[in-house]
């Protein structure tokens, strides 16, 4: 097991948009889903992007922003090269990095704080497990962005045999929102690093708050 440490933003960000329509919510774990696997799906579309090598080696930043119905589909029009997972009822558009002070305005626009879906109401299954610490009690665009972290280090260390095998059957990924203590008792299970946050938003720095683990 080894442990990433989420660093202090640095210039590339990486923009995930993540669609939150008020009269028909998706639920939080599909939305997480949706945002982690969007994270990566951007970067495996289109790797020799030359953004990827330096962001991936720097703060690793992402920034995961609401849209409502038409912010969503306005945003899916201006950026055609977007990677777009669906995930029950929940879609995120994600993108290549782009330099935190050239934020395209249709996407500055766009909240980042305070995003919160409904509780999903169960285990959401998959075969490449992202576990995150419920009692610390983040937004769902906190978390999300949290899974992103832990899905994009577990896919840069992994074995390319397994990745490519996982991708092969259909890329499942399932969310664990667990307990303090049994989020503890199975950190010495990750089979990816372990994401520790700034503590800029949310939380307390250094907190430990997501890690991958491989279903069966």
């Amino acid at each position: 097991m080894s442990e990433y440490t989420e660093r202090v933003a640095s210039e590339l960000i990486q923009p995930i948009i993540l669609l939150v329509d008020k009269e028909d919510p998706a639920g939080e774990d599909e939305a997480i889903a949706a945002v982690a696997l969007a994270s990566i799906a951007a970067f495996l579309q289109d790797p020799v992007n030359p953004a990827w090598h330096p962001w991936a080696h720097g703060a690793f930043g992402k920034s995961v922003r609401r849209a409502n119905p038409k912010a969503f589909a306005k945003v899916r029009r201006e950026f055609p090269e977007h990677a777009l997972i669906e995930i029950g009822g929940a879609q995120a558009a994600g993108l290549a990095p782009v330099p935190a002070d050239e934020m395209p305005k249709i996407l500055a626009k766009l909240q980042v704080s305070g995003t919160q879906l409904p509780q999903s109401g169960g285990v959401l299954g998959g075969q490449v497990v992202i576990v995150l610490d419920a009692s610390l009690e983040m937004s769902t665009g906190k978390a999300s962005a949290q899974a992103a972290h832990a899905l994009f280090a577990w896919l840069l260390e992994a074995d390319e045999d397994i990745v490519q095998q996982w991708i092969a059957d259909g890329a499942t990924l399932g969310v664990r929102q667990l307990s303090r203590d049994d989020f503890t008792a199975s950190m010495e299970l990750a089979h990816g690093p372990v994401i520790h946050d700034a503590g800029r938003t949310e939380i307390e720095p250094g907190s430990a708050t997501a890690y991958v683990l491989l279903a069966g």
